[in-house]
């Protein structure tokens, strides 16, 4: 990601949202962390400490199954119109709440809550955390018009389209999904002339083989549904801080 606006989205064991801008952004409130860029300019970074392993947990631990895709299967009608919310806490949480005592629950579950809306759940609490690190981005005037999607939780085709809905943007899913290897290829390159700059290294080398767009009404649902998820962890971060007592 080089320039203004550019953005990535990692779902790896952590999640981690990248926003490159071309000049220095100080986060006030401490939610984005503030780099230098290999491109000359600046990124903020948004972290999450459980990503892609929220649904590890759950499929491995929980569920006793790694057929991940089998248990996403026939998920898709239940999108935006899911009732129960997971907070993918499950280590604390960085971006942006800086809590080390956050702890992952399941809010809003009835006696008909079903093992698919759970599953749902925890792909969309993940991707949730990730929005409130694209809002603090926002704040700081970085204007996201679309992301790249990398990292093993990116496989997942319903994940991608939660991904574009919940953060109401194009998703770019690259034709390599070694992301840190690739890109320290890349920067080897600029170093030894092959490539003029960073920018021309990304444009020439990074190629895109899908595209995963919104859906104006699912948007429009989780934009409804995100100002819920909002609301969760300053209703229970006194509860959490007692789990440290």
């Amino acid at each position: 990601m080089v320039g203004e606006g550019g953005c990535n989205i990692s779902l790896g064991t952590s999640g981690t949202l990248f926003v490159s801008a071309t000049e220095y952004k100080e986060d006030k409130a401490n939610a984005l962390h503030s780099f230098c860029h290999a491109d000359g300019g600046w990124h903020l970074m948004g972290c999450i400490l459980s990503a892609a392993s929220c649904n590890a947990w759950w499929s491995d631990k929980i569920l006793e199954t790694n057929n991940y895709a089998k248990e996403q299967e026939g998920l898709e009608e239940y999108l935006g119109k899911n009732d129960v919310y997971f907070l993918p806490y499950l280590m604390g949480e960085r971006s942006p709440h800086n809590d080390v005592n956050a702890r992952g629950a399941f809010i809003g579950m009835r006696p008909d809550t079903t093992r698919k809306q759970m599953t749902l759940a925890v792909l969309e609490g993940v991707t949730f955390a990730l929005r409130d690190c694209l809002e603090a981005a926002k704040k700081n005037g970085i204007e996201v018009k679309k992301t790249k999607l990398c990292g093993g939780g990116a496989k997942s085709p319903l994940w991608r389209k939660i991904v574009a809905n919940v953060m109401n943007l194009p998703v770019e899913i690259p034709q390599t999904e070694q992301g840190p290897s690739y890109g320290g290829a890349m920067l080897a390159m600029v170093g030894c002339g092959e490539y003029a700059s960073v920018k021309d290294a990304a444009e020439q080398i990074v190629k895109v083989k899908e595209t995963v767009y919104p859906d104006e009404k699912i948007a429009e649902l989780y934009e409804k549904r995100y100002d819920v998820f909002r609301e969760l962890y300053p209703a229970l971060k006194t509860v959490f801080k007692q789990f440290a007592d």
